[in-house]
């Protein structure tokens, strides 16, 4: 081998070093607001359930009664297909995922729900039944994968029921047995970035109360206000929330109705494709980018209850404002009954079964494992290729061992890709 070519600089390596000392401050700033993808499983959904009306087989019964109206409205894959305008291609494939997934696991994430939805008599009861069935879930299998309380919000009229009920709610989790690994909180209504610090702060004292390593309970922040999206000073004010957390914060969740109302939307118009329900999310979107915090759509209030025409109708509108928000990046929504179950599924899985091939085979020209393409794809996309195989995975759309066949990638590959910190878990795990 030659000897390598000299080449001219004209600044010393002083300059260099001067340089990148003034920058540590913000490399460890960066590091800190945007440590990247936290690498844990994101649900595709949000049920809400009125703690008043939470029982032991709530998730075994939602699956049931969803399972039921396919039986009743649309019975096999060629009816469901007509409905939704699914191709022919997809028809059977997507029919069978929706029915085994809710035979297997038909509520990704559940919230019982003590704000809104919640008109029961004995809240101190209520929230303690809630642990316990909780609890007893996660010990019998019959969970789902997340699982946690809406508790009413930061608000002087109703901020220490507030705060009683996520005490007795914890507690009685750490009573029985211990806080799960799935456990979500959602703090509803926030307006003011104060009002994050202060149920940080509640959190702190119940860490240190029972002993738990500081920062384990992290929490969701909904965001049903004006307010919350521009502050007083033009500022936007959800990404002081984030910051305000100080590392707690998981997911930001728009309130659709809350939300519209405080701008004024007549009730007919209150709808999460409407403009002003676009600007909250994109600025929401832009706000959690890189840090870590998820963000989730918010919900219909079209029930597909009543007879087949109006349950169709009903279909068609979820599935089409499901399939809407997962092009935008959305990839978490809320269901309010059983039956937005199978067009909430039905629309994931063909989301990620539509554009599955063409994902695999950039993402496997990009790592090597295959010539050709037209694509010319940057590690950016390579992250995003792996991500989306991942979610696809996650919810049930994928299967591993086809998602491997296509790209010659092991999980802990696209762990890789998608993000460090997936990597390492994916390596901790092993």
């Amino acid at each position: 081998m030659g000897q390598q070519e000299k080449v001219a600089t004209s600044l010393t390596g002083a300059v260099s070093e001067d340089i990148s000392a003034s920058l540590v401050p913000v490399d460890e700033e960066l590091a800190r607001r945007y440590p990247g993808d936290p690498g844990t499983r994101q649900p595709v959904h949000t049920v809400y359930v009125p703690g008043d009306a939470f029982a032991a087989d709530t998730v075994r019964s939602w699956g049931d009664q969803a399972l039921a109206a396919l039986d009743e409205h649309a019975p096999d894959a060629k009816s469901f297909a007509s409905v939704l305008g699914l191709s022919d291609e997809l028809a059977d494939d997507v029919y069978g995922r929706v029915r085994a997934k809710l035979e297997r696991e038909p509520i990704e994430d559940l919230r019982v729900d003590f704000e809104d939805g919640y008109s029961g008599k004995d809240e101190d009861a209520d929230a303690a039944r809630a642990a316990r069935l909780i609890s007893q879930a996660y010990s019998d299998g019959t969970a789902a994968p997340y699982m946690g309380i809406r508790m009413k919000c930061m608000e002087a009229a109703v901020r220490d029921r507030g705060i009683r009920t996520t005490d007795i709610f914890l507690t009685g989790l750490m009573e029985h047995g211990g806080l799960p690994d799935g456990l979500v909180l959602t703090l509803p209504k926030v307006t003011y970035a104060e009002q994050v610090t202060a149920f940080v702060r509640l959190l702190e004292a119940f860490e240190k109360a029972r002993g738990l390593d500081a920062g384990r309970i992290g929490f969701e922040i909904q965001i049903e206000t004006s307010q919350s999206i521009l502050a007083a000073d033009g500022t936007a004010a959800v990404a002081r929330m984030i910051d305000a957390a100080e590392g707690r914060a998981t997911g930001l969740h728009y309130g659709t109705f809350d939300y519209s109302a405080c701008l004024g939307v007549s009730a007919a118009y209150q709808a999460s494709d409407h403009p002003a329900a676009d600007h909250a999310k994109a600025v929401m979107q832009v706000a959690a980018a890189g840090t870590g915090v998820r963000v989730s759509d918010g919900s219909t209030n079209v029930l597909p209850v009543g007879t087949t025409r109006n349950v169709h109708e009903a279909w068609r509108l979820h599935y089409g404002l499901t399939r809407r928000a997962l092009a935008r990046a959305y990839y978490q929504g809320w269901d309010m009954h059983p039956g937005h179950l199978p067009t909430r599924y039905a629309a994931v899985f063909a989301f990620y079964r539509e554009g599955f091939e063409q994902a695999a085979a950039r993402l496997a020209a990009y790592a090597g494992q295959a010539a050709g393409g037209d694509i010319a794809d940057e590690p950016a996309s390579a992250k995003a290729l792996a991500s989306y195989l991942l979610r696809g995975i996650d919810c049930g759309a994928l299967d591993t061992a086809e998602v491997a066949r296509l790209t010659g990638l092991t999980r802990a590959d696209l762990d890789g890709f998608a993000s460090p910190r997936r990597g390492d878990l994916t390596a901790t795990a092993k």
